[in-house]
């Protein structure tokens, strides 16, 4: 029998899961390292493959974006991603690598992102049972009788901010509250991009100050700090930061045109989803649950499959009318029929409105796996590029040029925030952003006297943050699929993840907040 005292156990677990973060993403970092070949390419010989990403996705969006038929995410991204890919490869061969070591790297990169992949997947059957079983509904309905349009917009990020603090999770919060946040603010007549803002705000500064996060733990692991010191530390960026995002989204808030709103249609919409749904408070139970679930460091897929499967239950037992609705269930047909149909057709190709009313059907149209399957195709897309980059060694060739012109702190954390920004670019990943950026610039803190702490702080300021504000990464693909709203869209108004990195770095130039390493003066010999 186990007789040591609670604390001392809890304290155990913390510091093992903390050695095993470290030890996790050392081991990323040094597979990342081990790929790169003999021969280095030139500085500028690697940028070619970026310069031609930027300009290909440039194209794309300038010519298809006003495509109703296809936008610049649906294909021609992925598209740009595959050749500047290729055009890497051959540079690479070119260099004297071979194909099956390039080949090597791009299914490493792949296999990073495999998780994702079963999550995004989870997600997008998520939101269909949970509109089946009524829950986004009953969101809806109650936020419209609780939120104001003047107030909506801070409102919103102060609602995902709590629920990403306490669930360490920037995804379910956008992929729960968020989509509601998306109708709710439709129905109000408020510019889904300014609403994808705040919930994006809301979403990364709770994911970002949580214990419970998998980006705050790696950030603090990879310098080798605590992790409550790595989130002390954060407040001084992140706590401006988030002051800041509430005046900008209160200003636009009282500057908004209340002529956009409709009373009228604001209960057209709440009288179409009650006519349909039981949208009583209980219904929203399985949300509570999930959060617990995510909270108490459940994993995120069995976590994900619970919350369906609770969707499945609300939709058999509380939302009969709209079940039978939405798979046209003639009376001759068994309940458990109806039951096993609509589940599945609401987990695999999401659920359907047909009320009537079009904002109505708007709003709930949505979810299912195969909604997901875009945004896969996406993030393998970013991983061939990323990983024909990481194996030829142009990744590393362009690190490595950009610290060595790196001189005093205010430069070291511009730079350190720069390569984040750009591994979120062209690794695609936030967690590569991390883990690169942080064993580039580890030994330069050392060598400038910071404390590890002003690292991590730095890492998050930039590679979490900045994440969703690339198409192409797996949080702004995540984000701009789940929402409805493109990443080029929503990234005016994601004032947090613009403002943020900008405050750090303004710390590092004046030395605001850098702590650094104070080294213990010898005692005093004694006269004895």
């Amino acid at each position: 029998m186990n007789t040591d005292h609670p604390d001392q156990n809890h304290s155990a677990a913390h510091e093992a899961h903390e050695d095993f973060r470290a030890a996790e993403a050392e081991q990323l970092g040094r597979q990342w390292f081990s790929q790169i070949p003999v021969r280095k390419p030139g500085f500028w010989e690697s940028m070619v493959p970026v310069f031609v990403l930027m300009a290909l996705l440039m194209f794309s969006v300038i010519i298809f974006d006003d495509n109703a038929a296809i936008s610049a995410t649906d294909g021609p991204s992925q598209i740009a991603l595959l050749t500047a890919g290729f055009i890497a490869a051959m540079l690479a061969l070119l260099q004297g690598s071979r194909w099956t070591d390039l080949e090597a790297a791009v299914i490493q990169s792949i296999g990073y992102v495999t998780q994702t992949f079963l999550i995004l997947i989870l997600v997008g059957a998520l939101i269909g049972t949970w509109i089946l079983g009524g829950i986004v509904p009953t969101l809806v309905v109650w936020g419209l009788k609780i939120l104001s349009p003047d107030i909506f917009l801070p409102a919103s990020t102060v609602i995902c901010a709590v629920v990403a603090l306490a669930t360490g999770s920037s995804w379910s919060t956008a992929g729960t509250i968020g989509i509601a946040l998306i109708g709710i603010g439709d129905t109000m007549g408020i510019n889904n991009a300014m609403t994808a803002g705040a919930i994006i705000s809301g979403s990364y500064f709770g994911d970002k100050m949580s214990p419970f996060s998998e980006t705050t733990n790696l950030a603090a692991s990879m310098v080798g700090t605590d992790l409550f010191v790595h989130i002390r530390h954060m407040v001084y960026t992140t706590g401006p930061g988030l002051v800041l995002t509430l005046l900008l989204f209160s200003l636009l808030g009282l500057s908004w045109s209340g002529a956009s709103f409709d009373s009228a249609q604001v209960e057209q919409v709440s009288s179409a989803i009650n006519e349909r749904f039981d949208t009583s408070l209980y219904i929203l139970i399985p949300m509570l649950i999930l959060f617990v679930m995510v909270a108490r460091q459940i994993p995120a897929i069995p976590a994900l499959i619970v919350g369906s499967v609770m969707g499945v239950l609300c939709a058999v037992f509380f939302q009969g009318p709209a079940l039978i609705h939405f798979v046209n269930a003639g009376t001759d047909q068994a309940w458990w029929q109806t039951a096993v149909r609509g589940s599945v057709r609401a987990a695999a190709a999401g659920f359907e409105s047909q009320s009537g009313v079009a904002a109505v059907d708007k709003l709930l149209s949505r979810g299912g796996m195969v909604s997901m399957l875009p945004t896969v195709w996406l993030i393998m897309s970013a991983m061939f590029f990323s990983g024909i980059m990481e194996g030829s060694g142009m990744l590393h060739r362009i690190a490595e040029t950009i610290l060595s012109w790196v001189h005093g702190t205010g430069n070291l954390v511009l730079a350190t925030i720069a390569t984040a920004i750009f591994m979120n670019i062209t690794t695609s990943d936030q967690f590569m952003s991390i883990v690169i950026a942080g064993r580039m610039y580890k030994e330069a803190y050392e060598q400038e006297g910071l404390q590890p702490w002003n690292l991590s702080r730095a890492l998050e300021d930039s590679g979490t943050l900045t994440s969703p504000l690339v198409p192409w990464n797996t949080c702004g693909a995540f984000m701009s699929q789940t929402l409805g709203v493109a990443t080029i869209s929503y990234l005016p108004f994601a004032f947090l993840n613009l403002i943020n990195p900008l405050i750090s770095i303004t710390y590092g130039y004046t030395g605001f907040t850098m702590h650094r390493i104070i080294e213990q003066q010898p005692e005093p010999e004694s006269d004895c």
